[in-house]
C-alpha cells in the first residue's frame, strides 16, 4: 500500500486540488471505465461544486459511474439524502446518462435494499479477492474516527462478509447503507477528504498509530494493493 497525504490551506483549497488530481489520475490512467465511491459532507459539496463549474466539459462523464460508498436511509430528495445533495451540485449540471447513476434507494427497507443495492454493484464492477473493486473510493473522516457508515460502536461491519451492511447512527438511531470494510479496502485509490480543526485529532493518531487509534473504524482502511491518500486543510493537520 502506498500513502499519500497531501495539505492545503483551506478546504476550497482542498476541492480544487482533489479536482486537478482527478483530471490528471483519468488522463494518466485512460480506463474504458471508471466507477467511482461517492462520499457525503461539507467539503465532497465544494468540491462537486467546482466540478459543475470548472469542469463540466472536461470530464468524460459517459465512462464515469457513480456509487455511494455510504447513503442515509431517507428518501432522495430529504435534506439529508447524499444522493440528493450530489444531484443538486453535481448531477444536475453535467452531461451524465442517468443509467451511469447508481443510488442507494435509502427509501426502501434498509435489509432489502442493502441486497440489491450489493447485487448491482456486483454486476457492473470487477471482482478480486471475492471483492468488487472501485477505482476510487471517497471517504470522509468523523470527529469519532468514523467512516463511511462505520461508526465506532459497530466495528464487525469492518470485517462483515457481506458487499453492503446496515449501520446505525450512535446518537439518533437513523439507519444506513455502507460499503462494508472489505469492499473498501479492496479498492485501487482511496481517497479521505477531511477539513477543520475537529478532525485534527483523529487524524494525527490514525497516520501516527497512537492514542486510540485502534478504535477508530477509520484506521482499519488499509487497501494492501491501492493507495491511500489524505487530502486535508492546515487545520485538520493540526497547522
Amino acid at each position: 500500500m502506498k500513502v499519500f497525504q497531501k495539505i492545503y490551506a483551506n478546504p476550497e483549497r482542498v476541492a480544487e486540488q482533489f479536482a486537478r488530481h482527478l483530471a490528471e489520475w483519468m488522463a494518466e490512467s485512460e480506463k474504458e471505465q471508471y466507477h467511482i465511491a461517492l462520499s457525503g459532507g461539507s467539503t465532497p459539496r465544494l468540491l462537486f461544486d467546482m466540478l459543475a463549474k470548472d469542469y463540466a466539459n472536461k470530464f468524460p462523464w459517459e465512462i464515469i459511474h457513480f456509487w455511494w460508498g455510504d447513503e442515509r436511509c431517507v428518501p432522495p430528495d430529504d435534506a439529508d439524502s447524499n444522493y440528493g445533495m450530489t444531484r443538486r451540485h453535481l448531477l444536475d449540471h453535467i452531461d451524465i446518462s442517468e443509467g451511469n447513476i447508481h443510488r442507494v434507494r435509502g427509501e426502501n427497507d434498509p435489509e432489502t435494499e442493502a441486497i440489491r443495492y450489493a447485487k448491482e454493484i456486483q454486476e457492473f464492477l470487477p471482482m478480486q479477492n471475492g471483492w468488487p473493486v472501485f477505482d476510487l473510493i471517497m471517504l470522509g473522516l468523523g470527529t469519532d474516527g468514523h467512516t463511511a457508515s462505520i461508526f465506532p460502536h459497530q466495528m464487525e461491519l469492518l470485517k462483515d462478509p457481506n458487499v453492503c451492511v446496515v449501520a446505525t447512527h450512535p446518537d439518533s438511531g437513523q439507519h444506513r447503507i455502507s460499503l462494508s470494510g472489505g469492499v473498501i479496502n479492496e479498492g485501487q485509490r482511496i481517497a479521505f477528504l477531511a477539513t477543520g480543526v475537529s478532525k485534527a485529532e483523529k487524524y494525527s493518531e490514525i497516520v501516527e498509530q497512537k492514542g486510540s487509534f485502534e478504535s477508530y473504524p477509520a484506521s482499519y482502511i488499509n487497501p494492501e494493493k491501492g493507495e491511500l491518500y489524505w487530502f486535508i486543510d492546515q487545520a485538520a493537520a493540526g497547522q
